[in-house]
């Protein structure tokens, strides 16, 4: 078995765990995109929400605005160098409720646009050869390193944001083995020694 990557929280403060490979693999419930151990951390608040439910968040889309993760930071989990950086997708509304599962049934419309309409405001860094680490989702307006630049760990790359595929703001990670995402390997990762699980609430 390949050896995992491990990175450091791409984070500070509370984040709820979903779609974990500890839990399932491929963790998305696809291979598509070298995704099949990918991650993701919803920043949430001291009782472990990502935003108040409200009867209108089951009938209704809401600005990512009313979540308190959005616009958090978040920092390089690797030291490396920036082999991709898009800053330019909009942030839209987060999609709960009834509002997700019409959110769900265009998925497909959304891959067909590729891994960039996918992954939304994005930041590629190269820790070595066959190691690409991926943040996905960032924050439109927020990238804060440009391709060249070297990173190190704790850096702050970008802000958790809610561009691309996302439902409510929150951070993908990923790791493949070249910069080429359409023809990448997944990589296995892990964060400071372990995996975390679907449903914990992980703090940096």
């Amino acid at each position: 078995m390949q050896e995992a990557l491990d990175l450091a929280f791409p984070f500070h403060g509370r984040w709820l765990v979903q779609n974990s490979p500890a839990d399932r693999v491929p963790s998305h419930g696809t291979t598509a995109f070298a995704s099949s151990f990918a991650i993701d951390f919803v920043p949430v608040d001291a009782g472990g929400r990502s935003a108040p439910v409200r009867f209108r968040t089951l009938v209704v889309t809401e600005p990512p605005q009313r979540f308190p993760g959005f616009g958090r930071e978040v920092l390089a989990p690797v030291e490396g160098l920036v082999v991709a950086a898009d800053d330019g997708q909009e942030d839209h509304a987060a999609h709960r409720g009834l509002p997700s599962v019409t959110y769900a049934l265009t998925q497909g419309r959304r891959a067909a646009a590729g891994w960039a309409a996918l992954a939304g405001n994005h930041v590629l860094v190269q820790t070595r050869p066959g190691a690409v680490v991926a943040l996905c989702h960032l924050r439109q307006g927020s990238v804060d390193v440009r391709v060249g630049e070297l990173v190190r760990v704790g850096q702050e790359v970008g802000r958790c944001g809610n561009s691309g595929n996302s439902t409510e703001p929150h951070l993908h990670v990923q790791a493949l083995d070249r910069v080429d995402v359409e023809q990448a390997r997944p990589v296995r990762v892990t964060f400071l020694g372990s995996l975390p699980r679907t449903g914990e609430v992980v703090g940096a």
